[in-house]
Order: C-alpha cells, then sequence, then structure tokens
C-alpha cells in the first residue's frame, strides 16, 4: 500500500517536470530538451491558429517556426489535474502565455492543454498534447520599461 502511494507520487512529480519542461523548453529555445519531452510517434496539436504536428521532428519544426514568430514566449503552467492509470496518464493544464510576435508585438495567448502521457522503458514522456485556445490578446501600449527583453 505504501509502495503504492509512493509510487502515485513519484509518477506525479515526474509528468509535473514534464510539463514544466515544455515551458522551459519553448521559452528557452531549447531544441535538446524539448525533443526529451516526447515518445516517438507523439501529437503536438496546437489548434487551428498555431498548426498539428505528428512525431519528434515535426515537433521541433514547429518549434523553430514559432521562434521564428514569436522570438520570446513566457508560458506559466497552473492547475494541473493529472489522473495516472498505471503506465499511462492524462492531464489538462491551465496555460498563460506573454510573446513577443514578430507582428502583432507583445500577446497574450491562453488556453487549456489537454495531455497523454504514457511510460515506457521506464521513462514518462507526452504522446500527446492538444491545446484548446481561449484567447489571443494583442496587448496594445504595453511595453517593459526593465529587464534582458526590455528593449524587445
Amino acid at each position: 500500500m505504501l509502495a503504492a502511494r509512493i509510487e502515485l507520487l513519484e509518477t506525479r512529480v515526474a509528468l509535473e517536470r514534464l510539463i514544466a519542461e515544455y515551458a522551459h523548453a519553448f521559452d528557452g529555445r531549447d531544441e535538446h530538451l524539448l525533443r526529451t519531452i516526447w515518445h516517438e510517434g507523439a501529437l503536438l496539436d496546437l489548434g487551428a491558429a498555431f498548426g498539428s504536428y505528428q512525431g519528434i521532428a515535426a515537433i521541433i519544426e514547429s518549434a523553430h517556426s514559432n521562434w521564428a514568430s514569436m522570438p520570446h514566449m513566457h508560458h506559466w503552467m497552473a492547475n494541473a489535474v493529472l489522473d495516472i492509470d498505471g503506465e499511462t496518464a492524462t492531464g489538462r493544464v491551465a496555460v498563460d502565455c506573454l510573446c513577443t510576435h514578430v507582428e502583432m508585438g507583445q500577446v497574450q495567448i491562453s488556453g487549456l492543454y489537454h495531455d497523454r502521457f504514457e511510460r515506457r522503458d521506464g521513462r514518462w514522456a507526452f504522446t500527446e498534447r492538444r491545446f484548446e485556445l481561449h484567447f489571443l490578446t494583442p496587448l496594445a501600449g504595453w511595453k517593459a520599461v526593465a529587464g534582458a527583453e526590455a528593449s524587445v
């Protein structure tokens, strides 16, 4: 009983880390980290606004495209609801992302990720991540006055 409870907690921590690594990979433009969080054949479906990508190579290609159009991203993931069932899990995670878009300037993107995870050979990773866009809002007049990206 105790071992099962510890396993459940360790799994939850591993899944929460994957969610955070996704944000850090996109925000830090870290292709290596981004590659490590998916299983082969995974799906990243960002919806009509940002496209759908099957497989790690396509996901990496989408990241480069997003980095070109939004060179600065700051994701905040919150309110993760994770359901774990042995070697698989599902999750819902709220996201708020402040971006510098090359055409629109500063924008706020908010929505909900619907996730599927699997543990294969002892390693948890995403098998599917679908984004439900709640809103994309240009932030007219928004300008940073201090910080590393203030002049961007």
